[in-house]
């Protein structure tokens, strides 16, 4: 059907839809607080019609402009892509707008951002970890935009967050090593400078070996970038400079996997001659032969809570200040005991 009116405004389309001016208005600004029928008739009349809102009237209007920003680390990590998707069908739902931006761990850059996001009037903002310059929580304080922090805990109780204990998690994994036997382990850790999370998953297998009087040389651990290859690299690093180990821990599951390709490549049997554990539980995990051990994040659902809370609290509700989430080891083909005669390198 053509379009008879080139500039259709609310008014067209409440005529359209058979409804008041208000109820058109709620229905495309706050669709939850409609009945879905009438939602319905005000969409298609606002489809068939072109009519767009405009987003700064309703801005000026409402003080809001309905649109939540979100400062992620590379989102083409697997583990941040999938709750970046959640989060903005969660978002969606509710009729917001998410804008992403994205920093590669470096501090400055997720200030930039987040000056950026708050410029274009973001309600609410969704940072990960608890690595951030003071400046960053300075900028959404003065602007009066809600945060949450998601994948990591603040035992402070200071900032909402969504999240888990990576020590503890790490600790978890570790303890499964050492139940198996093996007491000559090794880490390949993600940069602890710059990374809140790594920092907590390799203290945690410190304390988990320090319980158990094991030691954990610094020769046996090695920091690089969270990636298949820097995985690879990792292993054959640590086989050079600290070979003997019959364990690997690794500070993410693509690390995880570059070792296990590497072991694949040496000829190194996995578990019989070597076992590696992961964290996160990507999706390549599971369909790994063998299967990677690992610790299972719910990166989805921390994307959907973030998303369900900020929701919450501007709508003027509260929330628990802390949300905890489960991270259960799930334990697959890649660990077995530690060999009885000889190990790699």
């Amino acid at each position: 059907m053509p379009r008879s009116n080139p500039n259709p405004r609310l008014e067209d389309v409440a005529r359209a839809a058979g409804v008041s001016l208000a109820t058109a208005s709620r229905a495309l600004s706050e669709p939850g607080m409609v009945r879905d029928d009438t939602r319905g008739r005000v969409e298609q009349a606002a489809a068939m019609l072109g009519y767009v809102p405009h987003g700064a009237a309703r801005a000026l209007a409402t003080s809001r402009t309905r649109t939540i920003g979100a400062v992620f680390p590379p989102v083409d990590n697997p583990i941040f892509a999938g709750a970046t998707h959640a989060l903005a069908q969660e978002l969606a739902a509710a009729g917001y707008t998410l804008l992403l931006a994205s920093y590669d761990y470096d501090l400055g850059d997720e200030l930039a951002a987040v000056r950026a996001l708050v410029g274009r009037g973001a309600d609410g903002m969704v940072l990960v970890g608890l690595d951030h310059r003071p400046e960053t929580l300075a900028v959404l304080e003065r602007a009066g935009v809600p945060w949450e922090i998601t994948w990591s805990l603040d035992e402070s109780g200071r900032h909402h967050c969504i999240g888990f204990s990576h020590r503890s998690a790490s600790i978890r994994v570790t303890q499964h090593l050492l139940d198996l036997g093996h007491r000559e382990i090794a880490v390949i850790a993600g940069d602890t400078k710059r990374n809140d999370r790594a920092r907590e998953r390799l203290a945690g297998v410190k304390d988990a070996l320090a319980a158990r009087s094991v030691k954990l040389p610094a020769k046996r651990v090695v920091e690089v970038d969270f990636s298949v290859a820097n995985g690879r690299a990792g292993f054959a690093k640590l086989l050079e400079r600290a070979p003997g180990f019959t364990a690997v821990i690794g500070g993410n599951d693509p690390l995880a996997i570059g070792a296990l390709f590497e072991c694949r490549d040496r000829g190194i049997d996995v578990p019989g001659q070597m076992s590696i554990t992961g964290f996160d539980d990507i999706e390549l995990a599971g369909e790994l032969s063998p299967g990677l051990t690992t610790v299972r994040v719910p990166s989805a659902e921390i994307g959907r809570e973030a998303g369900r809370r900020l929701l919450a609290r501007l709508a003027g509700n509260s929330v628990p200040r802390v949300k905890e989430m489960p991270a259960p080891l799930v334990v697959r083909g890649t660990t077995g005991p530690p060999p009885k005669k000889g190990r790699p390198g």
